[in-house]
């Protein structure tokens, strides 16, 4: 419970709930979620548990190389770190991530603390515990807060505003989410779900409204209801990226002037999947939106989980959640003492 309550903040109050036809979709995924209600450390264990098997494949493909790599060398030398470059790239650590790397470790070598290939592990763990940094909490310090979720289609947007509402409404945040997509067809009615799911309030127009109107209800909704917390979906694209980053630029402005002073969090998707196309990505929308926070999916879908180095190194942007998995738990706030502990377990 400490780990939920330092990053969301311990405040007891119900969410309203919408009502959708496809609640039942997913009666199993709402048993186990209501099942775990009020056991977030069991439930933060048992999501770490299923991180360090769903990183079997970039455990395997990054530390088993650099396993085979030092049994194939008598000593940590040039040669080897030319071999360890190489292993670095394939898993998507990337080349400024693998050079920051690769100069620590000649640091190492020549202040004599790196003298046998058996400390690499340990000095590896340290060094990328470290460039990773900590997790950082969500900003939620005024009431309504706001969470504005961006990213392409495709990358787990709805399902990512799903599970993150229903773990702030178990910490006792009143949540609202406003549907903002609404040029993609059937992006309400699947945000519906999920809201359902978590048993959060939707507010929505019809498929093809003007997202900002439907961002302006909200914040009066928000307002109203004396929510916590605002939570608000975006379109993923439009039909050229001047359009997408105009539109975001509107439901900004109508933030601004709605909820004037409120605490922000703009929150950008992406699909560990798509390796450095994800960086391209990020850098897109860094350009149209103030970025405070990551959130990576689909972790459990790769080889190559060295793209979260990778970004921390190229965008200083913290990665605030991780996800690998689609059921209402397959999320949890970035913890990189787990994550790198995941890497090597």
């Amino acid at each position: 419970m400490a780990f939920l309550n330092n990053l969301f903040g311990k405040k007891k109050t119900e969410a309203e709930p919408v009502q959708s036809d496809a609640a039942a979709e997913d009666a199993r995924g709402e048993t186990e979620a209501e099942a775990a209600e009020g056991k977030p450390e069991e439930e933060k264990r048992s999501f770490w548990g299923r991180v360090r098997d769903r990183l079997s494949k970039t455990k395997n493909a990054l530390f088993g190389q650099i396993d085979r790599l030092l049994q194939n060398f008598v000593r940590v030398d040039e040669d080897f770190l030319e071999e360890l470059e190489e292993v670095l790239i394939s898993a998507d650590v990337g080349v400024a991530a693998t050079e920051s790397i690769l100069d620590r470790l000649r640091a190492e070598i020549k202040a004599g603390r790196l003298k046998d290939k058996e400390e690499i592990t340990t000095v590896l763990r340290g060094i990328l515990k470290e460039m990773i940094g900590k997790g950082e909490a969500l900003n939620l310090s005024t009431t309504p807060s706001v969470i504005l979720v961006i990213g392409v289609n495709g990358v787990g947007k709805t399902t990512s505003i799903g599970k993150i509402s229903n773990q702030l409404r178990k910490a006792g945040k009143k949540v609202v989410v406003a549907a903002a997509d609404t040029f993609r067809a059937a992006a309400i009615d699947q945000l519906a779900v999920w809201c359902d799911r978590a048993k959060v309030e939707l507010v929505r127009q019809n498929e093809g409204s003007d997202p900002a109107a439907v961002v302006f209800d909200a914040c009066h909704v928000a307002k109203s209801r004396g929510a916590d917390v605002l939570i608000i979906d975006t379109a993923g694209r439009l039909h050229n990226k001047t359009n997408l980053m105009n539109e975001l630029a509107k439901i900004n402005r109508v933030i601004d002037r709605e909820l004037p002073g409120v605490a922000r969090e703009n929150l950008l998707v992406l699909d560990a999947t798509t390796g450095q196309n994800a960086i391209l990505q990020a850098k897109e929308f860094r350009n149209a939106a103030a970025l405070t926070g990551l959130i990576l999916n689909k972790l459990d879908g790769t080889a190559k989980g060295g793209i979260v180095l990778s970004i921390r190194e190229e965008l200083d942007i913290p990665v605030k959640f991780i996800g690998v998995g689609e059921k209402i738990d397959d999320m949890q706030p970035f913890d990189e003492e787990e994550f790198v502990n995941a890497l090597f377990s």
